[in-house]
């Protein structure tokens, strides 16, 4: 099945056999590419790993090894994956898609997270207040609004 690829081309040192000449070599162009698997893709094979897709999970076979506590799944429904009943199964499902979205959650997300100034109170003062009493004013928009890394 064609599948999204992603290649990435680097510099590698030459091979260190001598040459014919004994004139140094100049380093090595590769590329390697890799098939990339989406997002929804993931999450539908992690859903399907352990109990059968519907479709393929009604037949004769699976209704034998539902009684007999034998797990028949992949996303063609047609991999003994191990021991567990139906209930099980699910159970095994729901603990394999939790694990794949924190683990999609991890890689997505800054370790640190980026904290920001507050942004001033127009509600610090009071009307009542002498108008001669100098009010604080920010003197660059960049001072409100830069990030500022976390202390832990």
């Amino acid at each position: 099945m064609a599948r999204p690829v992603v290649c990435s081309t680097t510099l590698e040192a030459p091979s260190t056999a001598i040459s014919a000449g004994d004139r140094p070599q100049s380093p090595v162009e590769v590329t390697r590419c890799g098939a990339v698997q989406s997002t929804s893709e993931l999450m539908h094979e992690r859903l399907y790993s352990w109990t059968a897709p519907y479709e393929s999970g009604v037949d004769l076979l699976h209704q034998i090894t539902d009684i007999l506590g034998i797990s028949v799944a992949g996303p063609e429904g047609n991999r003994f994956m191990g021991f567990g009943f139906p209930d099980q199964t699910i159970i095994w499902d729901g603990a394999a898609v939790d694990n794949t979205y924190r683990t999609m959650l991890e890689e997505q997300s800054d370790p640190i997270p980026w904290r920001t100034v507050d942004i001033p109170n127009g509600f610090s003062g009071s009307i009542a207040e002498d108008s001669s009493t100098p009010v604080p004013e920010v003197s660059r928009e960049e001072d409100v609004f830069s990030p500022v890394r976390a202390l832990w």
